[in-house]
C-alpha cells in the first residue's frame, strides 16, 4: 500500500475495508449506525433508550444492537454510558460535586452512576474528583480529550515494585494477599497521566 494511502479504498460500486469488499447495503448500514452513534455523542444527557437509537439507524432494536456491537465493539447502552462517564470526568475535574455531575450527564441513580464510573475509570467518582489533575491541565484541549477518554479495553497497569521480596506462597508462584495491589477492573489512561505528573 502506498505511503499515506487509506486502509479503505473504493472499487466500483462497493468498497474495500482492510481487503474485504463491502456491498452497498453494508455501506448503508454503517452510515445508519454512524447516525445513531452521533445521536449518542450529541444527546448523551437525554433519556435515550435502545428503541430511540434504533429508530435513528432505521433498524429494529434487536438488529440495531447486534450491528452496533459488531461495528463498534460494545453495546449501544455501554457506549452511551461511556460517553456519560467521559463527560462526568470533565465536570469532576472542574470541581463539580459527584451528585451534580451524575444528574448533569443524564444519570438518575447516584449508586448506579458511581458503580459504572468505578468500573470504567478504575476509581470512585469522589476519589477521582479529590486528586490532582495537573497533567490534564497542562495538556492542549484536543490531547486531553483523547488521553482522558475512558476505555473498557485499557490494560490494567502492573503494581510498582517496592524493592521488598515477595512473601508469596512457597512452591506455587502465587502472591500472598498483602502483595496484591487492588486496582480497578478497567482503569482510565488519565489515572496514569496523573501519576506521571505527580512523579
Amino acid at each position: 500500500m502506498p505511503c499515506g494511502a487509506s486502509a479503505r479504498t473504493r472499487t466500483g460500486s462497493g468498497a474495500r475495508w482492510y481487503g474485504r469488499r463491502m456491498d452497498p447495503q453494508e455501506l448503508a448500514n454503517l452510515a445508519h449506525l454512524r447516525r445513531a452513534r452521533d445521536l449518542i455523542d450529541r444527546e448523551y444527557a437525554r433519556p435515550l433508550d435502545v428503541p430511540t437509537m434504533a429508530k435513528h439507524a432505521l433498524m429494529s432494536p434487536a438488529h440495531f444492537s447486534r450491528r452496533f456491537r459488531a461495528a463498534y465493539g460494545e453495546t449501544p447502552y455501554n457506549y452511551l454510558m461511556t460517553r456519560r462517564i467521559e463527560r462526568a470526568m470533565t465536570l469532576l475535574r472542574a470541581g463539580m460535586s459527584v451528585t451534580d455531575a451524575c444528574m448533569t450527564v443524564g444519570c438518575t441513580s447516584l449508586g448506579s452512576f458511581s458503580s459504572r464510573f468505578t468500573e470504567i475509570v478504575g476509581e470512585t467518582p469522589s476519589a477521582y474528583r479529590g486528586r490532582a489533575h495537573d497533567a490534564v491541565t497542562a495538556m492542549p484541549a484536543c490531547v486531553a480529550k483523547v488521553q482522558t477518554r475512558p476505555s473498557r479495553n485499557a490494560p490494567v497497569p502492573a503494581a510498582p515494585s517496592t524493592g521488598v521480596p515477595s512473601t508469596g506462597v512457597p512452591g506455587t508462584g502465587a502472591p500472598a494477599a498483602g502483595d496484591i495491589e487492588k486496582v480497578g477492573n478497567v482503569p482510565s489512561r488519565i489515572r496514569e497521566a496523573g501519576r506521571t505528573a505527580a512523579a
